[in-house]
């Protein structure tokens, strides 16, 4: 007699059914097959929000390696790495207090010159950003923009929605944020060299101008954007019951007259001071050690000289403030930061994992056409950016696969800008913050859902970034 197959054995066998008739088609359908999980992930984590874009990762690296046999790549430990050193000492900041001390004086800034809000605050956003390598400090600043707005009766929208964007746009441009340092590891680690191309500092001189006269831009175009409040129907009727008056002119909000303890101060310039050696030294290499490896000197990178600084700038302000070190773990710049580096982890291993197998064929079908229209990588870039909502898993999932095909480093540079694309659908916490603090109602979410008020400024900000972006990437010989 036969031997009884049993239920286990049954099930194992249609899974290796499963498996191999998968695994025997051609590598064209697999790819599309792939593409269509991984996007799958990337959506359904962007859509329930927070740590789940990292967690759905994990899901379709399961899938990949245990269906389709695919050998999982390696994780950014780098990148991740320089996450938590940068997030620990930004949320060390803001527990000490340092960082109501530079809102106060970007405040004093704003109410000296009320006339041109439309412009100042999308700039102090994007330096506030600069400065703590996060957008997430733009929480504290969007109710004092809306309330200079508001009593000096320009209509919030204008610099609300401004500096929402601004504040993203700054991440490109800060030394200490995630995406600048991914982006530079990457394009210093390629097989092929960008000539000229040493560090960090070579990426700002280009993203540093390109995004600061997109910010120019977006400011200009808010200067005029949207009626009048006086000539604006919907809001005149909207303020003429009283209670609905009151709501939207309110009480004040500000910290100006705000008197600081010394500590925030100390902690202030502690911070900076780490900012400004990590920028000394990414110019001057010769500062950094070095060692002899295989009869070359080497000096110390900046990936690690980045957490050396950040880490040592936490522990200083917590040696010589007084600030509660219990503190730091529950701010909102601590808890954004490790929903980023939860979501580095996984989108971008996912990502590696499955493009690494198809680089050669990737390369076959759209090298080509990259090369010949740069324009094509920004537009990709872009829209990875939307489903990750994050520019540095946007550049840690798409960058090592425009290096595989051969796409020039140099336009890589020259369109880092094109990283941020998550202001395309108004889901982002900045935007809807914004939307939140404006009592007037002018900032908002239109009928149509992609007629909000951060699409105009988005797509100028970014497309006059990418403009000069690459005229200044010619410029420097990169492209």
């Amino acid at each position: 007699m036969g031997r009884t197959i049993s239920t286990d054995e049954k099930i194992f066998n249609q899974q290796e059914l499963i498996v191999n008739f998968l695994t025997s088609m051609g590598e064209g359908t697999q790819f599309v097959i792939q593409l269509i999980l991984v996007v799958a992930c990337l959506f359904y984590g962007a859509r329930k929000g927070g740590i789940a874009l990292g967690l759905l990762g994990g899901v379709g690296l399961l899938v990949l390696a245990f269906i389709f046999h695919v050998q999982p790549g390696k994780p950014s430990i780098d990148v991740m790495m320089t996450i938590l050193a940068v997030v620990v000492a930004s949320a060390t900041l803001q527990a000490s207090g340092g960082l109501d001390v530079m809102l106060q004086i970007a405040e004093k800034a704003l109410r000296k010159n009320p006339k041109y809000i439309s412009i100042l605050a999308p700039f102090s956003t994007y330096f506030l950003t600069i400065l703590c390598g996060t957008g997430h400090v733009v929480y504290t600043m969007l109710p004092i923009i809306y309330d200079i707005s508001i009593k000096n009766n320009i209509r919030p929208e204008r610099p609300m929605a401004a500096s929402s964007i601004a504040s993203q746009i700054g991440i490109i441009a800060s030394p200490v944020s995630v995406a600048v340092v991914s982006l530079t590891t990457y394009l210093l680690a390629a097989k092929t060299k960008l000539a000229g191309f040493d560090g960090y500092l070579d990426l700002l001189a280009i993203t540093v101008p390109s995004s600061m006269i997109g910010i120019l831009a977006i400011g200009i175009f808010s200067w005029f954007r949207g009626k009048d409040l006086d000539k604006d129907p919907e809001f005149q009727k909207f303020i003429s019951i009283p209670e609905n008056k009151k709501y939207v002119y309110g009480d004040s909000t500000t910290l100006i007259g705000k008197h600081f303890p010394r500590d925030n101060w100390i902690a202030m310039w502690i911070f900076l001071g780490a900012i400004a050696m990590v920028a000394f030294l990414g110019a001057f290499e010769g500062l950094r050690p070095s060692w002899v490896e295989k009869d070359k000197l080497v000096a110390l990178g900046m990936v690690p000289t980045i957490q050396m600084f950040m880490l040592c700038a936490g522990a200083l302000i917590v040696i010589f403030t007084k600030t509660d070190a219990t503190l730091i773990s529950k701010n909102e710049i601590f808890r954004s930061g490790m929903i980023a580096l939860v979501a580095v982890f996984g989108i971008s291993w996912m990502a590696d994992s499955m493009f690494a197998v198809h680089t050669p064929m990737i390369k076959n079908l759209l090298g080509g056409v990259v090369q010949q229209h740069p324009w094509t990588y920004a537009l990709m870039l872009l829209i990875v950016s939307k489903f990750v909502n994050s520019q540095a898993a946007a550049i840690a999932a798409f960058v090592p696969l425009a290096l595989g095909i051969d796409v020039n480093p140099g336009v890589i540079v020259a369109f880092a800008s094109a990283s941020y694309g998550y202001y395309i659908l108004p889901t982002y916490p900045s935007d809807l913050a914004a939307i939140q603090f404006d009592r007037s109602g002018t900032t908002r979410i239109g009928k149509y859902v992609i007629n909000h008020s951060f699409i105009l400024p988005g797509l100028i900000g970014v497309f006059v970034s990418c403009v000069f972006g690459y005229l200044f990437a010619q410029m420097h010989g990169y492209v």
